[in-house]
């Protein structure tokens, strides 16, 4: 049960991050390059932005990939250098700052497909779903706790104590068998190939044949 002073902590943790939200998308009114696009009332915004259900799970994002799941769509919104040392499968990039481009807005503003954006953490990702929100573009979600979140739980998998419920045990089945997936070798994986037991041939003894003496010719002339 949650007790008062961590209720008054995450109160104002979700106040603050709202008035980021509500300051980002007033913002984005004044670009007068988007003056065509009114979006949502900042009431509607706000709600959204407090609301958790925007946040997809690495575990929920994991199934969907390894099952092939057609309906979802992976934006990168880090940096191009970020995005080409590792990123998630199929994840098209898209650069915070180019967010906006008119090339971008085709990829954000799906109707068939969920849209799924990420970053290391929640931070750049929370700034692009309040830009596409703002917008009226409708399913976006954010990578909880982003790519840092996706090692901590995808890739290498804490290893659950004796004393915790099976369900937990359950997840890291599914964790590791993901990780595994995604390119993880593990120890029991790699097989010590074992020397091949030469034998050792004995030559076979090779006994000359004596030749038989000839016999001296009876009789004669």
């Amino acid at each position: 049960m949650v007790n008062r002073k961590t209720a008054k902590f995450l109160s104002f943790r979700y106040t603050i991050l709202a008035i980021i939200f509500v300051v980002l998308a007033g913002g984005l009114v004044l670009l007068p390059k988007y003056e065509k696009h009114e979006g949502i009332d900042p009431e509607e915004l706000l709600s959204n932005a407090v609301s958790p259900e925007r946040y997809i799970s690495t575990d929920e994002l994991a199934h969907k990939i390894i099952g092939q799941d057609p309906s979802f769509l992976l934006i990168d919104v880090r940096s191009e250098a970020e995005y080409s040392k590792y990123s998630l499968p199929n994840a098209i990039n898209i650069p915070l700052k180019k967010l906006l481009d008119e090339g971008s807005l085709t990829y954000l503003n799906q109707i068939q497909y969920d849209v799924v954006l990420f970053s290391n953490d929640n931070f750049y990702a929370d700034q692009a779903w309040i830009l596409g929100n703002r917008l009226n573009f409708k399913n976006l979600k954010v990578l909880k706790g982003g790519m840092n979140n996706w090692y901590k739980t995808i890739i290498n998998p804490p290893i659950p104590t004796e004393n915790m419920a099976s369900q937990e045990f359950d997840l890291y089945t599914f964790r590791k068998s993901a990780s595994m997936f995604f390119g993880v070798v593990y120890p029991e994986q790699i097989k010590v190939a074992k020397k091949p037991v030469v034998k050792k041939v004995v030559p076979k003894k090779v006994i000359p044949i004596k030749k038989k003496k000839k016999m001296p010719v009876e009789g004669g002339c």
